[in-house]
């Protein structure tokens, strides 16, 4: 099983700069490339101070231009916010600067007030991505692609340069309910997901459905794989585990208000809201802990055929205490899930 770090940024205090917040995250990305790390994950949001990055092709390049091996995954671009007659000649330009280190991770959006507001409301942003999704891998595949749909309307043309891999980077979906993932699986496209505050029984259904939807694909489907995503830390000690916890509350007391809750923002900060959830419900849902008790935890996912997972640790911590999780991950945990066969598999299946 491979590992990804989550670049996500969180953006608490205006004053701390955006030039200083993506410098953490170049310097997050460096430690993964020298570390062991399978690749590193970035986001696309505009106007909010959690998950912000509106460039993140531009973003990936930087990474490629400062990194030497490591995968750069979009997790994830939000197709109905472009035009796919230009998006698809970014991610062209992009996978060739990147050295074709470009994964492509693709969603329609999760967030009602940064989709109203750029006038793409949720709830019809799966229509024009499922068109725009077709578009993208029509104008990446073929040469003098016309269209004639609901979202899109042009006469033949072919996108400039032309990929140098052949369709391009690979796409991965981000995709939640099961059935949409063995969908998706079946279509060639690879996974990522999350159980979010799912149980175990739901991890287990997601990765069996991409196994299905992999499976019937045959040889066609061999290198797909299935990314899961945790929002994770290290952390070295009881009272330290404490700590991470409040501050995972805090930074989610802001993502509920524009994931599920009423979207307040003001003045691009996201006002925190009163969680639902219980702060004891939420550290049984993370992974925050020590490595020992980290290796306990992802043994069900490797067990269950999960390629990848996606650590996010940035909810809040001193870049200083990223930086030693990151490094600290990589030295104890990541080496126990490098060979399946030697794992001891001493692995709780509760979550």
């Amino acid at each position: 099983m491979d590992f990804s770090i989550q670049l996500s940024a969180y953006y608490p205090d205006k004053n701390y700069g955006g030039d200083q917040l993506y410098r953490d995250m170049l310097e997050q990305a460096v430690l993964a490339d020298r570390t062991g790390y399978d690749a590193v994950s970035i986001t696309e949001h505009h106007l909010i101070n959690i998950l912000l990055m509106p460039a993140p092709l531009q973003f990936a390049v930087k990474i490629a231009s400062v990194t030497a091996r490591i995968k750069i995954m979009t997790s994830v671009v939000v197709l109905p916010l472009h035009d796919m007659r230009t998006y698809a000649g970014e991610v062209i330009v992009s996978d060739i600067f990147t050295d074709g280190r470009l994964m492509l991770g693709v969603g329609r959006g999760a967030f009602g007030f940064e989709m109203d507001r750029l006038g793409v409301p949720l709830d019809t942003s799966r229509e024009k991505f499922n068109e725009s999704l077709d578009v993208l891998t029509a104008l990446l595949n073929e040469e003098e692609v016309s269209w004639d749909g609901k979202h899109y309307k042009f006469d033949k043309l072919t996108v400039m340069p032309r990929p140098v891999r052949a369709g391009g980077p690979p796409i991965m979906m981000a995709v939640l309910n099961p059935e949409g993932i063995y969908h998706c699986a079946k279509r060639g496209f690879h996974i990522q997901t999350t159980p979010l505050a799912g149980d175990h029984q739901l991890m287990l259904d997601q990765v069996s459905a991409f196994r299905r939807g992999k499976d019937e694909l045959g040889e066609a489907g061999r290198d797909l794989t299935l990314s899961l995503s945790r929002v994770g830390f290290v952390a070295n000690s009881a009272a330290d585990r404490k700590v991470k916890i409040e501050a995972a509350n805090e930074y989610y007391s802001r993502f509920d208000n524009v994931f599920t809750g009423p979207g307040i923002v003001e003045e691009g900060m996201i006002v925190p809201l009163p969680r639902q959830q219980t702060i004891e419900q939420l550290a049984e849902s993370l992974l925050v802990c020590t490595p020992a008790e980290m290796i306990d935890k992802l043994g069900p996912y490797a067990d269950a055929g999960v390629d990848r997972v996606i650590v996010n640790p940035n909810f809040g911590a001193a870049q200083s205490e990223t930086l030693d999780c990151i490094q600290q991950f990589a030295e104890d945990v990541m080496p126990h899930f490098s060979d399946p066969g030697a794992r001891v598999q001493t692995f709780s299946a509760a979550l």
